[in-house]
């Protein structure tokens, strides 16, 4: 369940999970299934008035579930919106005049109009913000000789010189037009050692089908400006984009081009021949392969006013939630070595630092956030020689801040902030909880006589025997033994529904929330949840903890425990 969305905050029923039941079962699964329930939960089973009153209750359940997953039309309705879909007016004509498959199709087709229309309707803003930081005076400080006051002198030195030496800002912004037509007004602001520069874009996008589009930016700011750009698929494995630019000067109009011809060497790797002509003139050529746990990016580029050689590997972990990186730069302007690393710390954010080390510019720190379409970058120059203090502080002061920062703001924070949450959700499904709890306990009490002959059978026959079984906010320590679970409070004993479970001496529970089973309710709204089970098969004690929505098949001989 995801805390971020009120609209999903409400518990809503899972009719596959309460039948025990895989999404894509079979007719003939979900009457089997409906059939065993029916044996336990049928108020005819039940003759003190108590049990069967809750027997009813039970049984209505049963038979909706089932009426739902056996009906094609309602099933469709269901999968795609779920019990909000089968509460809403007017389905009785689609059920008449369409198939399931048209029913998926058109929910599709729906979706992904309402998708279409929320993108059109934003003008999906982004930004870049750069601020480069000149602290060069902390490891190589600057004496002015002119100051010849001892006290003024030493005290002035004993304070690093630290300036912004240059800051650029840009800004742009969708307006869609059409379906195949696209508006962009975009701006820069750049500032350099007191003087600056900016300007604003008006780009003009036509797509003339998923092969191809066209482009026309108009230019104000240093002078006018006229683009024009387009793209082309080839062929299967070749494609191409280009353009040429037209800027205004008082000397005169100076023309620009540019074309970038690509091709699809395999599934993971991309190859790339680029030319720029007109003031600057370059000619490069660009390998990137890019796999599940390693990216690598090789380019050679030649032209004015640099030409060089670049080798960089990056390194993908944590599912690549965190990304090491290294590379290494050499040309005319000298050499380069640059590693960091890249971590995702939210949902929409990620930070980057890397340390570069090069012949002449020196040592440099450079830090960046990208928040969702938001970037800044922050470029900070430590010392105009490579020399081992400022190597060693850029690389392991970034990491000691991550971490205080980590540890003693952004944890904490975000723990409240799911704290409030979880609560938030408790409160909004207080009533429904309630309800869950009692129809849980009400469905153990009506198992009970199911319970005692399946375990009898299974115990006569030396079959599976259920000794104990937990579902909740369950806690191991790796370092303790067998059957020394931590339990919270938040845990609910499910030993009698499990055991109910069993047939013919094996237990099948399937990759769903094990909270809809019967005899289940969700003791720990919002949390982790696990189910924790002890039992015997073979008269040999077995133990396994599997999490909320993990598939369980028993018995298995690597549950087996030492315990006698």
């Amino acid at each position: 369940m995801d805390l971020d969305s009120d609209d999903e905050s409400i518990i809503e029923e899972d009719f596959y999970s309460f039948l025990n039941i895989p999404k894509e079962a079979s007719k003939e699964e979900i009457n089997n299934a409906y059939r065993r329930l029916s044996r336990i939960y049928h108020p005819d089973k039940h003759m003190d008035p108590s049990l069967k009153a809750k027997a009813e209750v039970m049984f209505n359940k049963v038979k909706r579930a089932y009426e739902v997953l056996s009906d094609p039309h309602q099933r469709a309705i269901y999968d795609s919106l779920g019990t909000k879909g089968l509460e809403t007016e007017g389905w009785e004509l689609v059920q008449r005049t369409k198939t399931p498959a048209e029913i998926r199709a058109e929910y599709e087709k729906l979706a992904e109009e309402r998708a279409e229309r929320r993108k059109n309707q934003a003008t999906n803003p982004s930004g870049n913000v750069t601020i480069a930081v000149n602290a060069t005076d902390l490891f190589n400080p600057y004496y002015d000789d002119l100051i010849d006051d001892e006290y003024e002198s030493d005290f002035i030195s004993g304070i690093p010189n630290i300036e912004v030496s240059s800051m650029q800002f840009s800004q742009s912004v969708d307006f869609p037009l059409t379906q195949k037509d696209n508006c962009t007004l975009s701006g820069q602001l750049q500032t350099q050692n007191g003087t600056g520069q900016g300007g604003v874009n008006l780009g003009w996008r036509h797509i003339f089908s998923h092969k191809s589009w066209a482009e026309m930016e108009l230019t104000a700011g240093s002078g006018p400006a006229v683009s024009f750009k387009g793209f082309r698929t080839l062929t299967k494995r070749f494609f191409w984009n280009g353009g040429t630019i037209l800027q205004f000067t008082p000397e005169g109009i100076r023309p620009g081009i540019m074309s970038t011809l690509a091709m699809q060497i395999d599934k993971h790797s991309v190859g790339y021949l680029s030319y720029h002509g007109g003031i600057r003139s370059l000619f490069s050529t660009q390998l990137i392969r890019d796999t599940e746990y390693n990216r690598y990016n090789f380019s050679i580029q030649v032209g004015l006013p640099h030409s060089h050689v670049l080798l960089q590997y990056t390194r993908k972990m944590m599912n690549q939630e965190l990304k090491l990186r290294i590379a290494v730069k050499a040309g005319t302007f000298g050499g380069v070595i640059e590693y960091g690393a890249e971590k995702k710390i939210s949902k929409h954010s990620n930070l980057a630092f890397s340390v570069v080390c090069g012949v002449p510019s020196g040592v440099k720190l450079k830090i960046r956030l990208t928040r969702a379409s938001q970037t800044y970058s922050f470029p900070i120059h430590l010392c105009e020689e490579i020399m081992p203090a400022p190597v060693f502080y850029a690389t392991v002061v970034p990491l000691v801040v991550y971490v205080v920062v980590k540890k003693g703001f952004v944890e904490p924070f975000l723990k409240e902030e799911k704290s409030k949450k979880v609560e938030k959700q408790k409160q909004n499904n207080y009533n429904k909880l309630v309800e869950k709890r009692r129809e849980a306990m009400a469905a153990q009490d009506l198992m009970n006589a199911t319970y005692n002959r399946n375990r009898d059978e299974e115990s006569n026959k030396k079959g599976l025997v259920i000794i104990k079984a937990i579902y909740g906010r369950i806690m191991r320590d790796t370092n303790q033994q067998h059957g020394d679970a931590e339990l919270s409070s938040e845990v609910l004993d499910v030993t009698i529904p499990v055991q109910c479970l069993v047939k013919d001496s094996k237990l099948v529970i399937h990759d769903r929330t094990k909270s809809e089973l019967p005899g289940f309710f969700d003791p720990a709204l919002g949390e982790e949840k696990m189910l924790h089970i002890i039992y015997n098969y073979h008269d040999q004690p077995h133990e396994v903890t599997i999490a909320d929505n993990d598939s369980l098949r028993l018995p298995k001989t690597a549950h087996r425990t030492n315990i006698t």
